[in-house]
């Protein structure tokens, strides 16, 4: 049986009278091309808006920002690659008119249009909030981290600088006693020439002053690491590696896994973004009371605090942190918390009171402990301070008690956690391959990633209403 015949190259084919037929009515690019057009683009900070009276045409700003939006939907990002499809996509031709905007323009729009973009995103989600996408109740946040334009070796600490720095001193060591044992041995010695040596030298030299440079630079900035590429970008731990990259936060709605609200920042953990992802959900959502889930590294007392001080009620799993169990010692949960008479009893039923109160990072502390330690027969599983064992509380560890009771009510709560937060990121990083940035400096980023969130919301509320609804939504 034969193969599967095309159509000869050399047939004279009758095409469509017109580019619009090519697309159809349920394309995804139509919406996109129905919702930059209602957007007002020169109050969300777009620049030439208005054409200027004089000088060459520049291109408008909603056709380079729908070239950008087909991009991210469809796994192309690069300036170049865009700049490609322009001259063979049927889709791009028909949205931009058979314009074909070089890669060095397309480059520049993004990079210039940060903050822009980061509203083209608000733009949609106060949409999604129209249509009744979002349950209001029900928030999940979640961070990951993104790759940046940079490599380790680029990215330094002090602690690096001084090892660097003590090399670099060794070498110079080496080098300035070969050249002494040159210079008294010259004729007998097949070692390098002078001048070889001292070619060496002044390179170590120069090497180690821009160390220096680099070490008071860091010292001068009071951040703990300092990046030469991408002087915003940071190293941090990701799944056991360590790399350079930035934090990616979002906050995502329960009802149809949309995001709520993004940021990108720089910090290293996650556990002082709680209270500000969870109040800007809370803001966007527009309610009064939210729920929001998510995984310990979130955990920290202040960060609670601040959310029930504002209406948030969060569920976060304890972490265990405590040495002593690795050690095989009681830890804190092995003691019992006593309200009414306000003391700590141990698993041997003594009673440990208050002795003194302090203040450690900023938290108010009280340090309990009982003098029956001297005499405990379970000391040696206990403790192996000669003082005894102390038990510390925060003057507000009710708040922190109280969300532990609540994440053992609801354990389906928390395995949902993982369905909201993380499909998302698996989606973004594997399905649309944006797991990395384009672009160098922390407002550009969060520009990029202002993109990359847009069009995960878009494809995930396509997939909801369809394009047809999309498009009479903004009609």
């Amino acid at each position: 049986m034969p193969h599967l015949q095309g159509v000869s190259r050399e047939t004279v084919l009758m095409f469509p009278p017109s580019l619009d037929e090519y697309i159809a009515p349920d394309n995804p690019v139509r919406f996109i091309d129905a919702f930059v057009d209602q957007l007002d683009l020169q109050s969300l900070g777009f620049q030439r808006v208005v054409a200027a009276p004089e000088g060459r045409p520049a291109y408008h700003p909603a056709d380079l920002l729908k070239l950008y939006l087909y991009g991210y939907l469809n796994r192309v990002r690069s300036s170049r690659g865009l700049e490609r499809e322009t001259h063979r996509n049927l889709e791009v031709r028909w949205w931009l008119k058979k314009l074909t905007p070089d890669h060095k323009t397309i480059a520049d729009f993004r990079k210039d249009h940060a903050q822009a973009l980061r509203q083209v995103c608000s733009q949609f989600t106060q949409l999604c909030k129209e249509l009744e996408l979002f349950g209001g109740e029900l928030v999940a946040i979640e961070g990951s981290k993104f790759l940046a334009v940079h490599s380790r070796p680029r990215t330094f600490t002090q602690a690096k600088l001084q090892r660097v720095l003590q090399e670099l001193d060794q070498q110079l060591t080496a080098y300035l006693s070969e050249l002494d044992q040159g210079d008294q041995h010259e004729a007998e010695t097949a070692s390098p020439p002078a001048a070889a040596l001292q070619s060496k030298l002044d390179r170590l030299r120069a090497r180690r002053a821009r160390y220096q440079e680099i070490q008071g630079a860091l010292a001068q900035s009071g951040e703990s690491q300092i990046s030469l590429t991408d002087p915003d970008s940071r190293s941090m731990l990701a799944s056991q590696r360590t790399v350079v990259a930035y934090n990616v936060q979002i906050a995502v709605d329960a009802k149809h896994k949309v995001i709520v609200e993004q940021e990108v920042t720089n910090a290293v953990t996650d556990q002082d973004q709680l209270s500000p992802m969870a109040g800007r959900a809370k803001q966007t959502l527009g309610v009064e009371e939210l729920n929001v889930v998510a995984d310990q590294g979130y955990y920290d007392g202040h960060e609670v605090k601040q959310c029930l001080g504002a209406g948030i009620t969060p569920y976060i799993a304890t972490p265990q942190t405590s040495a002593n169990q690795h050690r095989g010692l009681y830890t804190k949960d092995d003691f019992t918390y006593e309200a009414v008479r306000d003391v700590y009893r141990c698993p041997q039923g003594a009673a440990l009171e208050f002795r003194f109160a302090t203040v450690e990072a900023g938290r108010h502390i009280r340090y309990d402990k009982t003098a029956a330690c001297h005499t405990c027969q379970a000391r040696s599983r206990c403790t192996d301070n000669k003082e005894g064992r102390r038990i510390t509380r925060w003057v507000d560890e009710h708040l922190l008690e109280g969300m532990a009771q609540r994440v053992a009510a609801n354990p389906a709560l928390m395995k949902l956690r993982k369905q909201l937060a993380e499909h998302p990121f698996g989606t973004i990083k594997r399905g649309m391959t944006q797991g990395y940035f384009l672009l160098r400096r922390l407002a550009k980023v969060r520009g990029e990633m202002s993109l990359t969130i847009l069009a995960y919301n878009m494809k995930r509320v396509m997939t909801i209403l369809g394009v047809k609804k999309m498009r009479a939504a903004v009609a």
